[in-house]
């Protein structure tokens, strides 16, 4: 873990970044071309009418005021009054289109990212923090919205503020712009500094928010072991400091925005001060009028404006720049599971073989060593041996959650990373031992084993199982709200729609981590009634976590130290005398002195 005061370096966006950053953006944007062209003409249209103001009170001062002609006096007020309507109609205007091109981008972003979280394979999550990832859909995108609302129009209507600003004021006095430029080397270095200092800021904040959420999704996941142990103080403090390390980094952005501001303003008063005092010098001698002054002072005041919006903006515009540049190296991760393009269905039926599979998880030590299996159709393996041997393992290389580091999974002689996804997934079927359902009816966490399924089909996989009854005493029957993550079950039925999803999925082969070896004895009872029938005609590979399961099935593996140290039936393996029997007899003897 990164120490709390560091700063994720390869998260800084430097010039090559930024380009790519705008280049990726750029395309996502095209199914928006019509709505940013037109938003792009009426911020230009908009900010015509804002330069063309000061030049209408300057013609009023000079040509109606000055010289007593009430004629030209009236077409500058009835301009002025014409030109802010157009003002008012184009800002409205362009808010909308912006609005609608921003709010669509991030909509697709957000269904591209959350599409690709789902695609990416079991080792990426092994590698990430859950709450690192949850930061990307959440703080990150939040730091876009508010750039898409508000900052990307003002940035936009800044630019071109300032640019058209120089422009009229050049045109219309070059001197009296050559006087304005004094302050300028101040604005070109504070601006310069700020923009360092605000980019390694706000990449901290970055960095110290995805820190603090991991740690807000773990104090929530494991709250009844911190309450069961009595952690919570423990745990308050360890959140808090990370907490007052987000503060600490929130403040160090303030501080770099709290000096940057006041060399903006007093640049502005510095520039207003020298047109004034020069520029009335100028009028007295007869070099500019009293209308260019005031068009001076005005147009200064819409120029400076637009630098301390961007002086604000930068922050924001950092922070989405940093925040996008991850979304996009997010989608980027390659799906290491990835289908191949002449991948090819798998077989309906056939034998699984393991041949010379070795595995080691990113990083670390072979979990796996030169495993050979060999799964006739129909045959029903248990997987046994010490926590951490391999087993589990094992079992997902069998159902290509992982791929082998070396050697390869078959499927009646299809390499499992040949396979269509779709046709691998519904081939080769995981149960876990929790049964984890989606909020939702009861109807719709079953179709998640084949999402086409009709009602009938749904309810005939239920019927398979005969759980059809017991669920349709439920107080709304299929369609009974489980409301997030199957609370309003219990263990033993949320099991149940596991088993009766995996029914309706209808696979070749099963991997089951052992579903009862967590439930009460009375609803392990209907989960194993439920169990017989699904594994009925199936290759089914169980981890066991408890050798009278081991003894059902028609052979047993023991995975030891990495390797499949034994494989045979039960009596041949206790016969043995090697590791099975000595799990055995230890399971045996515990038994008895129950």
């Amino acid at each position: 873990m990164m120490p709390m005061s560091a700063v994720d370096e390869d998260a800084k966006l430097d010039r090559e970044q930024a380009k790519w950053v705008m280049r990726r953006a750029a395309q996502m944007l095209r199914p928006y071309r019509r709505e940013v062209r037109s938003a792009t003409a009426l911020v230009i249209l908009s900010t015509a009418c804002i330069l063309a103001g000061p030049y209408l009170l300057k013609f009023g001062i000079d040509h109606g005021i000055k010289v007593h002609e009430a004629r030209n006096l009236d077409f500058a007020v009835a301009a002025y009054v014409v030109i802010a309507a157009i003002a008012y109609v184009t800002n409205r205007t362009q808010v909308l289109m912006v609005s609608r091109a921003g709010e669509g981008f991030l909509r697709d972003l957000r269904v591209r990212v959350f599409d690709h979280l789902l695609r990416l394979s079991m080792p990426f999550y092994d590698r990430e923090k859950a709450g690192v990832v949850v930061s990307r859909m959440t703080s990150d995108v939040d730091s876009l919205q508010e750039l898409v609302q508000q900052g990307l129009l003002q940035l936009a209507q800044s630019l071109l503020l300032i640019a058209g600003s120089i422009a009229v004021l050049l045109l219309v006095s070059p001197k009296l712009l050559l006087i304005c430029l004094i302050p300028v080397p101040f604005v070109v270095l504070a601006s310069v500094k700020f923009q360092r200092d605000s980019n390694a800021a706000y990449l901290t904040v970055r960095d110290r928010i995805g820190l603090t959420l991991s740690a807000l999704q773990e104090g929530i996941s494991g709250v009844r072991v911190i309450q069961a142990y009595g952690r919570e103080r423990v745990e308050t403090e360890r959140f808090a400091g990370r907490n007052h390390s987000l503060y600490r980094a929130h403040m160090k952005s303030v501080w770099v925005q709290a000096w940057y501001l006041p060399v903006i303003e007093g640049s502005s008063l510095a520039c207003t001060a020298l047109v004034v005092g020069i520029g009335g010098r100028m009028v007295v001698d007869g070099t500019v009028t009293i209308g260019t002054i005031a068009f001076f002072v005005l147009t200064l005041s819409n120029m400076f404006d637009p630098i301390q919006q961007l002086s604000q903006l930068f922050n924001t515009v950092q922070s989405s720049g940093a925040a996008l540049h991850k979304l996009f190296e997010l989608l980027d991760t390659p799906v290491e599971l990835a289908e191949k393009p002449d991948a090819v269905d798998l077989p309906a039926s056939g034998e699984l073989r393991v041949e010379g599979v070795s595995f080691a998880y990113a990083g670390g030590d072979p979990v796996l060593r030169e495993v050979d299996l060999v799964l006739p159709r129909g045959e029903k393996l248990a997987l046994v041996g010490p926590t951490g041997a391999g087993k589990s393992t094992l079992a997902k290389l069998m159902a290509r959650l992982y791929d082998p580091t070396s050697g390869r999974v078959t499927f009646d002689g299809v390499d499992l990373r040949d396979a269509k996804v779709r046709s691998l997934r519904t081939g080769i079927t995981v149960v876990p031992q929790e049964g984890y359902l989606f909020a939702g009816t009861i109807r719709d966490n079953v179709r998640i084993g084949r999402p086409e399924a009709t009602d009938a089909e749904v309810d005939a996989a239920l019927a398979s199982l005969d759980l059809l009854a017991r669920f349709q005493t439920q107080p709304n029957g299929l369609l009974t709200e489980v409301h997030e993550r199957g609370s309003s079950l219990s263990a033993g039925e949320r099991q149940l729609v596991s088993l009766a999803r995996a029914a309706l999925a209808d696979p070749a082969v099963l991997v089951l981590d052992e579903a009862t070896s967590s439930l009460d004895p009375g609803t392990e009872v209907l989960v194993e009634r439920a169990l017989e029938k699904l594994v009925e005609g199936r290759t089914v590979i169980v981890i066991a976590h408890r050798l009278s399961t081991a003894e059902r099935a028609d052979r047993v593996g023991v995975v030891a130290d990495g390797r499949l140290a034994e494989l045979g039936t039960h009596a041949e393996l206790v016969a043995l005398g090697g590791h099975y029997a000595t799990l055995y007899r230890s399971w045996v003897g515990g038994l008895a002195s129950a």
